[in-house]
């Protein structure tokens, strides 16, 4: 039998639709099933399980059929018998597969898939998942391992976050120009710029730099009058900053934004 589980788009803390596919081998496995849901559900996945939902006189192909199609994520519990439905296309499990490898894989991403290893003492799965790295839930002791890690995969939340790639090393010199230590300019830009970003103004009060520089004004004016002369400001007769093309570059070169 399976398991759907749904996310509700109203709800922010569920962002996850999983359809959960399992066999029925013993009572003691449904009621595993049962409680895996029940933590996926108490972990922001809306789970909708065959033993909450499904009633004397549903429609169990239809209810597969739509769950599979419309889940985010396909969860397959793998048993020795699972397997064996799976391969041999017998039952619900079979139904699945056909369902699964007919259509539906040939437009859904490459790890809607997820198998779940059950049995104990292999890691067999249906053939048509051979391809798929699958999360082993046969020890009890690496249970809570296996579930973090199948939840943070429902959730696009990876423990580790792949870093940004950081600048080539051997750029020339003169593309990554050096910030000097005590660089007055450079000072200036990075408050003008930082106001500049903030706002929806074309330019910057010059009283609003005055009061965020931390210096004399007449080292600002001096700082102001070199970066004009740099071509990176210009001033109007109320002596407020435009910030041209030039110093939009310079901002980039010298890392004050973000290219």
């Amino acid at each position: 039998m399976i398991t759907r589980i749904k996310s509700l788009s109203k709800d922010p803390h569920v962002d996850s639709k999983s359809f959960i596919s399992y066999s029925h081998d013993t009572q003691e496995h449904k009621k595993w099933v049962l409680d895996l849901a029940t933590r996926l559900r108490n972990n922001g996945v809306d789970a909708i399980l065959d033993q909450w939902d499904l009633k004397p006189g549903d429609d169990l192909p239809r209810f597969m059929e739509q769950g599979l199609i419309s889940a985010d994520r396909v969860l397959m519990i793998c048993t020795d018998k699972y397997v064996e439905k799976a391969n041999s296309g017998a039952g619900g499990v079979g139904y699945e597969k056909m369902i699964v490898t007919a259509d539906l894989l040939k437009t859904i991403d490459s790890n809607k898939v997820i198998p779940l290893i059950r049995q104990s003492g292999s890691s067999d799965v249906p053939h048509f998942l051979r391809s798929k790295l699958f999360l082993d839930f046969s020890l009890p002791g690496q249970f809570e391992f296996s579930f973090d890690e199948l939840v943070r995969s429902l959730h696009n939340a990876p423990l580790y976050e792949k870093p940004p790639v950081a600048n080539n090393p051997f750029v020339p010199v003169s593309q990554t120009p050096p910030n000097r230590t005590g660089d007055g300019v450079l000072k200036v830009m990075k408050i003008i710029i930082s106001k500049f970003e903030r706002q929806t103004n074309d330019y910057v009060f010059y009283s609003e730099v005055v009061g965020e520089a931390r210096m004399s004004r007449i080292m600002l004016d001096v700082y102001l009058e070199e970066a004009k002369s740099l071509k990176l400001i210009t001033q109007d007769n109320e002596r407020d900053i435009w910030l041209t093309n030039i110093g939009k570059h310079y901002a980039i070169q010298h890392k004050i934004i973000k290219p």
